[in-house]
C-alpha cells in the first residue's frame, strides 16, 4: 500500500536514474575512448579512431552533471527499499529496473557494434581490444549491478554490503575517469587560444585563394595584400587583420610564385593529432609567436591541363 502511495515518486526516482545512468555510462567510455585515441595513434584517417577534444569536453560536462544525479537517485532508491516505503516485489519497482536493463542493454549493444565496425574498418587491434574491454566492463557493470539488486531476497531494514559495495566502487571508478580525463583534455584557455589560430589561418585561406587567383589573372604577385581589397569583392579589410591583435598580416614576396604571411600566433599546432585540424596542419604548419608562413600559388590553367591529361 505503501509502494502505490507514492507510484509517482518512485517512478520519477527510476526514470531519473535512467536518464542519468545512461549519460553517466556513455560519457565514462567517451572519455576512455578518447585517452586511448590520444595515447595510440592511428596513421589511418578514420574520424572514429582519432582524438577529439570535443567529444571528450561534451563527456566531461556529461560526466559532471549525470553522475551526482545518479548516485542521488539511487541512494534516495535504496533508502526508501531500506525503510520499507518502497516494497521489494512491487511492481513498480520489478517493472522499471527491467526497464532500465533493457534500455541500458539497447545502448550498450549499439555501443559494442560501433566498437566492432571501427575494428573491421581498419582501426588498430590494440584500440579495438582496450575500446572492446571498455564497453563490456561497463555493461557488465550495470547488468551485474541491477540483476543482483532485482533478485535478492531481504532489503527491508538491512543494508546490503554487495550494493554498497557496487556503489561506492561505481562512485571510485566515476571520480577517477573524470580526474584521468581533466589531466587530458585542454584548458578553456588553451581551446580559446586554438580557435582564435584558426580564425588566423581561415584568414590566410581566403588570402591564399585570392593570391591564386591574382596570380593566374595578372601573372605576378601583389606588391601588398591591399591590392587584393581592389580586386576581389569576397577580400575585405577584415580578412588582412587579426582581429584580436588589431594588427595586419605581414605579406611577403618570396619568389615569383611564392610568399610569405606573417602573424602572432598563441599555440603551435605541430603536434595537434585532432582529425578536426589535420587540413590546417598540413597546410599551415606553425608553432606559437610570431610566424611566417610561406605559400605557392597555384596555377589555376595548368592544374586544369593536368586533369585533362589525366582523363
Amino acid at each position: 500500500m505503501k509502494t502505490q502511495n507514492n507510484a509517482a515518486k518512485f517512478a520519477f526516482f527510476y526514470m531519473l536514474s535512467l536518464v542519468s545512468l545512461i549519460f553517466m555510462a556513455i560519457s565514462s567510455g567517451m572519455i576512455i575512448f578518447q585517452i586511448i585515441n590520444k595515447n595510440i595513434l592511428d596513421v589511418i584517417d578514420n574520424y572514429r579512431s582519432n582524438f577529439s577534444s570535443e567529444q571528450l569536453k561534451f563527456a566531461i560536462s556529461a560526466l559532471l552533471i549525470s553522475a551526482p544525479i545518479y548516485f542521488i537517485t539511487m541512494r534516495q532508491i535504496f533508502k526508501n527499499l531500506i525503510s520499507g516505503a518502497l516494497e521489494k516485489d512491487s511492481e513498480i519497482r520489478k517493472w522499471l529496473t527491467y526497464f532500465v536493463l533493457l534500455v541500458a542493454s539497447c545502448v550498450m549493444i549499439g555501443w559494442l557494434i560501433g566498437t566492432v565496425n571501427s575494428f573491421l574498418d581498419g582501426e588498430l587491434t590494440t584500440k579495438f581490444i582496450l575500446k572492446a574491454l571498455t564497453a563490456i566492463g561497463i555493461s557488465a557493470s550495470v547488468f551485474s549491478f541491477y540483476l543482483y539488486d532485482i533478485k535478492r531476497e531481504k532489503v527491508e531494514g538491512k543494508k546490503d554490503g554487495v550494493m554498497q559495495a557496487f556503489f561506492y566502487a561505481s562512485l571510485i571508478a566515476v571520480i577517477a575517469i573524470f580526474s584521468f580525463a581533466l589531466f587530458t583534455v585542454e584548458s578553456p584557455n588553451e581551446t580559446r587560444n586554438r580557435k582564435l589560430d584558426e580564425t588566423i589561418l581561415n584568414k590566410f585561406d581566403e588570402i591564399d585563394n585570392a593570391m591564386s587567383e591574382y596570380y593566374n589573372e595578372n601573372k605576378n604577385l601583389p606588391e601588398n595584400l591591399d591590392e587584393l581589397v581592389l580586386e576581389f569583392t569576397y577580400i575585405k579589410e577584415d580578412n588582412l587583420v587579426d582581429s584580436i591583435a588589431k594588427k595586419k598580416f605581414e605579406y611577403k614576396k618570396v619568389s615569383e610564385d611564392s610568399y610569405e604571411l606573417c602573424a602572432e600566433f598563441r599555440m603551435s599546432n605541430e603536434n595537434d593529432n585532432q582529425e578536426k585540424y589535420n587540413s590546417y596542419k598540413d597546410r599551415w604548419p606553425h608553432d606559437s609567436g610570431y610566424q611566417c608562413l610561406k605559400q605557392k600559388v597555384r596555377d589555376f590553367y595548368d592544374y586544369g591541363k593536368e586533369l585533362r591529361i589525366i582523363e
